[in-house]
């Protein structure tokens, strides 16, 4: 019998799972239960879904289609809840990254899936790259930086109503450089530093260019119970592009292309292979000898710095006078600011104890509670 599939949240981000869903149609792998979302959805040309039934209300979709695996790609306060709803239905599920806003709620989540007896897959992508796979079977040791300086007009905080937010309807969201544009490299840097590697501390420096809420440039020093350490420096208002790099001693992970150099090899090479999440979860149904590439389990960690950077102080703001105009205009960039991520990553010393003179003194917490892998 063929697996049937229902997407919640197909708008926006959404489109990219219509896309996979209908290849997989047309492979004959699944069928399409039905989509969801609380705005209409276009069809698009990649995926039009022809056939498959539209609802405004999940619970509806769930009552009405009883799909075998459903795909949530809503904000992720919302997680939770709907994941709950999923696992009552019978459902297995493919939950987009970050899972959920809280340990609190990691372990919740965790416990419904096991109750109900389901499978749970979290949307890391960047989890099935073969280049992650060559990395950690060479088993780098040692500190490890990870750098990204990207470019985001201010238009992108005006993507959804908690695009650039704090709180939402009193509620805690996970927006900031490092916890949603840069997530992928953060997640795959605490898969390169091992099962062993649970973050004890955290110091953060937050800072924002333009009138938001949350970080568009943040650095961030975690530190194992070993003393090893995982430094990462991002930032979304940079003039020049350096794609998310994550080191370890002479090895380099470039993230999201897939590139790799090991120790000893002259340049980056592209290590072409990634496993699809969903199509993984699907042969982990069939054959439960297939591991899940990103089990929840194995995202305890992220769950764990993600809440303690929401929960930290507001970001600081970067003045004026440290500023300068994007060359295409629609906002800000900091002068420098490529140069400096990658110093902090090399380093590990954070922007105010390397006297930047816009930084300003770090935050500090203990991280507890990061169960073992």
């Amino acid at each position: 019998m063929t697996t049937t599939v229902a997407l919640i949240g197909a708008g926006g981000h959404g489109l990219s799972h219509r896309r996979v869903l209908q290849r997989l149609a047309d492979e004959g792998r699944i069928e399409v239960a039905g989509l969801c979302d609380r705005r209409p959805v276009e069809p698009h040309p990649d995926a039009p879904l022809d056939g498959a039934p539209f609802y405004r209300d999940h619970t509806e979709l769930l009552e009405k289609t009883r799909p075998d695996v459903v795909v949530i790609c809503t904000p992720p306060h919302t997680h939770l809840a709907l994941a709950l709803d999923v696992f009552a239905a019978g459902a297995d599920l493919l939950l987009e990254k970050p899972p959920v806003m809280s340990l609190a709620e990691h372990r919740k989540l965790a416990e419904a899936a096991s109750d109900n007896g389901r499978i749970l897959q979290i949307g890391f992508q960047a989890l099935g790259s073969a280049a992650l796979a060559e990395l950690c079977a060479a088993g780098p040791s040692g500190d490890i930086g990870v750098t990204g300086a990207w470019w985001r007009p201010d238009t992108y905080y005006q993507r959804a109503p908690w695009a650039g937010k704090r709180l939402v309807d009193g509620r805690p969201v996970l927006d900031g450089a490092l916890v949603n544009p840069f997530a992928h490299a953060l997640m795959q840097a605490l898969v390169v530093a091992g099962d062993s590697f649970r973050p004890v501390s955290m110091e953060l420096e937050r800072y924002r260019t333009r009138a938001i809420e949350t970080d568009d440039t943040t650095f961030v020093r975690l530190t194992g119970p070993d003393g090893r350490r995982i430094t990462a420096a991002v930032t979304l208002a940079s003039p020049v592009f350096i794609a998310g790099e994550i080191r370890v001693g002479d090895a380099v992970l470039e993230y999201p292309t897939d590139r790799l150099r090991l120790p000893g090899s002259p340049q980056l090479r592209h290590v072409p292979g990634r496993v699809g999440l969903l199509e993984n979860l699907l042969d982990h149904r069939r054959d439960r000898a297939v591991p899940l590439l990103a089990p929840l389990g194995r995202t305890a960690g992220f769950t764990a710095v993600a809440e303690a950077i929401v929960a930290s102080p507001a970001p600081e703001e970067i003045g004026a006078r440290w500023l300068a105009p994007h060359p295409d205009g629609g906002g800000s960039v900091v002068a420098g600011i490529d140069s400096l991520v990658r110093e902090v990553a090399d380093t590990g010393r954070l922007p105010s104890e390397a006297g930047v003179p816009w930084a300003r003194s770090g935050h500090q917490v203990a991280i507890g509670g990061v169960p073992a892998r």
